[in-house]
């Protein structure tokens, strides 16, 4: 096979006019750095040239706008398997996920198309042929591709791809610190002894890839997804309630329980788990991965806790929900015109009015986030002290706060 993508890659290098020398005699004086690159690739070794994912309608300074940014399709030619895979999986729709955020269209631009911001992370996400014109107008010459998000552009390699580091530059911070868990934990901390010399090469230390990307591939899921939520509703009536009324503040589920249009984008975007079957298989699929080190029991004992804290980090946020939903019926606190229902709406992140509803949100994406992050990465700290100990006290303020704001009025 890899006979015959060499061949393959050979052809389409053929049948362009520009040559790869003509490309370096210039670019080793502009950018040196892309050419040093792309000569220790994979690219390099197999003779496929800048023209074979650029185009060959560059010659010059004077037409540097009709250099080709290569998209997963220019991949595509070559690696067919990989980007089939992508495509089927949750990093394809990082880009869809922003921009459906309503926040996203309150930040300023240079967060949005300069990549500065969200962008910077969520440009992996396939884009249409419009979106990519758009952020062509901006002057964006980044966020065209995807692949080159894990394997840097011009080496594209996979070793560097298969190192936990090449996930930390997104895979950190406010709502999803995976890097900051993973490494600190005790997986984490046995690999990173192994990658510096420390540890055998023979030990067993698992990366993000191991569990997210077992054999190489690409599609990136995980059973409760990136939120949390998930239908059917847990058995458990209290729990039920409390992820029902989680899902009507996401905007997902109107006050009687019916699905709303949210829920439709949540559907297309295959954003959560939304019936037993699609959770099932995910869950089983990590189940198997943890059983290649641990027994299957223990694997599923893990696993059961993490959902347990979920139920517990639920009950709290919930709670913190109905009391702002209180405060907007008594008139306590004004509900923006722009909320559908009569639940603060978790996707406001920052934008949100007032300071009350301000603590909700980082109770909602950062705190709530880390409890069952921590505990599903064998954290303990983050599942505590940056997860759980705060979403407790960011209910006793909120409560506070609002005996305050109704004795106000």
């Amino acid at each position: 096979m890899k006979k015959f993508l060499t061949i393959i890659a050979l052809l389409l290098f053929a049948v362009v006019n520009v040559s790869a020398d003509d490309c370096v005699d210039c670019h080793n004086t502009i950018t040196p750095g892309a050419v040093k690159d792309w000569q220790n690739s994979k690219h390099f070794e197999s003779e496929i040239g800048c023209a074979s994912c650029h185009g060959d309608q560059h010659t010059s300074a004077d037409d540097v706008d009709k250099v080709q940014l290569p998209t997963p399709a220019t991949c595509n030619e070559c690696h067919e398997t990989q980007v089939s895979q992508y495509s089927a999986g949750k990093h394809a729709l990082g880009w869809a996920s922003f921009r459906a955020m309503p926040t996203t269209h309150n930040l300023p631009s240079t967060l949005v198309d300069g990549m500065k911001g969200c962008g910077g992370c969520h440009k992996i996400g396939l884009k249409s042929d419009e979106e990519i014109k758009e952020l062509k107008a901006a002057g964006s010459k980044f966020g065209h591709a995807a692949c080159d998000a894990c394997h840097t552009r011009h080496t594209f390699s996979v070793k560097e791809a298969q190192q936990p580091q090449a996930c930390q530059t997104c895979h950190m911070g406010f709502d999803h610190p995976q890097w900051e868990m993973y490494s600190s934990s005790k997986h984490g901390v046995r690999f990173l002894l192994q990658q510096n010399g420390t540890l055998s090469e023979s030990t067993v230390a698992p990366t993000c890839q191991t569990c997210h990307m077992p054999n190489g591939d690409h599609e990136v899921r995980t059973a409760w997804g990136f939120l949390a939520v998930r239908l059917p509703l847990p058995e458990d009536p209290q729990w039920a309630a409390d992820q029902a009324t989680i899902l009507q503040a996401l905007g997902v589920l109107d006050p009687e329980g019916n699905p709303t249009a949210r829920l439709d984008v949540v559907k297309a975007a295959d954003g959560a788990r939304l019936d037993q079957a699609s959770f099932d298989k995910e869950r089983n699929k990590m189940i198997g991965i943890c059983s290649d080190c641990h027994s299957e029991n223990f694997a599923k004992a893990e696993m059961a806790k993490g959902d347990d804290m979920i139920r517990e980090a639920d009950h709290l946020l919930a709670q913190a929900i109905r009391i702002i939903a209180s405060l907007y019926a008594d008139g306590s606190i004004p509900q923006p015109e722009s909320y559908s229902y009569a639940f603060p709406d978790l996707l406001t992140f920052h934008d949100a009015p007032t300071v009350i509803e301000q603590i909700l949100f980082e109770m909602h994406l950062k705190h709530r986030m880390r409890t069952f992050q921590g505990a599903f990465h064998n954290n303990p700290d983050y599942a505590l002290w940056y997860g759980w100990s705060e979403m407790v006290r960011d209910l006793a303020e909120i409560k506070e706060r609002a005996v305050e704001l109704r004795a106000k009025k």
